[in-house]
């Protein structure tokens, strides 16, 4: 493993070294030597902080896998929101905050690392479709159109889901006649930094969820971290407060749940990848409702746990590589 965070890299290798079956084979100072020392060193996983001199730990993400695909845990201040998720579309796998690790919660930290230590990357990334020169199948943001009876797209993310989502939303069209709403397990003060990110990538308009918010086509609303979200049957968005007895912040259950219950089989419920068990339930409420339910497949998921569970509970409809998951959420959709 090499640890390429400059400030924190003495406390990553306390916590390693301190773990049974994780061993710290080298470290780096910045970008550059990081490079060096994973195509000598060849490790399972790296570390990288986002924020180093020399070479910042984007150009270094890039270089890495193109030269030598490995996993890549990807760690940022909280001010470098925005670059977090520029590191996940040059190949991190994930990303953490310096301030969520240290020796009295490690545990989180090390749990994402034997995860990702096993992720075959460039497998992943083929499966994907993450080639370069792919372009999203539409340009421009449309004038989106007051929803009144229409579908709705419920998606639930975790571990591995930031990439997803960014396919996805990259290959559907200004024209989408549905609202697509997400709940992605994400760091509190990360939303915003993530809605500006896959703004980048989609003609769709991405927006944080407000409380009110009037449901439209062709708009993506994302749940901030610090609220529970819900749609009702009046196609707006409710906020409330989170439940401190969920595991997992913010909840895709309670989002898939409140979906079902209002639009019922106008319902289309995907899971994509993450670890843990949350949008399970949520996706069984889609199907008992008569909604259509959609699944990641195992090899283009980082992570096949949550969906890789709602297959295994019979509650998904269909199961797909991520690169045919847009062309059906275009079927379901109304649109083709």
């Amino acid at each position: 493993m090499v640890d390429d965070s400059r400030s924190m890299r003495g406390m990553f290798r306390a916590i390693f070294e301190l773990e049974p079956g994780i061993t710290v084979v080298g470290e780096a100072s910045d970008g550059a030597e990081a490079i060096t020392k994973v195509l000598e060193l060849k490790p399972d996983l790296v570390t990288m902080d986002i924020e180093m001199p020399v070479m910042d730990g984007l150009e270094a993400i890039e270089r890495i896998i193109a030269q030598y695909p490995v996993p890549i845990l990807a760690v940022t201040a909280l001010a470098g929101v925005q670059a977090a998720f520029a590191a996940v579309s040059r190949g991190a796998l994930d990303v953490m905050v310096k301030g969520d690790i240290g020796p009295d919660n490690a545990g989180k930290l090390l749990q994402k690392i034997r995860l990702l230590a096993h992720v075959d990357v460039n497998a992943h990334r083929v499966a994907m479709g993450l080639q370069k020169g792919v372009l999203p199948v539409n340009g421009g943001k449309g004038m989106p159109q007051q929803v009144s009876g229409e579908r709705i797209v419920a998606i639930a993310a975790s571990t591995g889901g930031p990439q997803a989502i960014q396919y996805i939303l990259s290959h559907l069209p200004a024209t989408f006649p549905a609202p697509i709403v997400i709940t992605q397990h994400i760091a509190e003060g990360f939303t915003q930094g993530m809605v500006d990110w896959l703004n980048n990538s989609t003609p769709l308009t991405v927006v944080v969820a407000g409380n009110g918010d009037q449901l439209r086509a062709g708009h993506v609303y994302v749940n901030p971290a610090e609220s529970a979200m819900r749609v009702t049957g009046q196609n707006r968005i409710a906020l409330g407060e989170r439940d401190s007895r969920l595991l997992y912040k913010p909840s895709c259950d309670t989002l898939l749940d409140a979906a079902a219950a209002a639009f019922r089989e106008r319902t289309v419920g995907v899971i994509l990848s993450g670890m843990g068990n949350d949008g399970v339930a949520g996706m069984q409420s889609i199907r008992s409702a008569g909604g259509f339910t959609i699944a990641q497949d195992a090899k283009s998921s980082v992570i096949f746990g949550m969906n890789g569970i709602a297959v295994q509970r019979g509650c998904i409809d269909r199961l797909l590589p991520l690169i045919e998951i847009p062309a059906e959420l275009l079927v379901r959709s109304g649109a083709g």
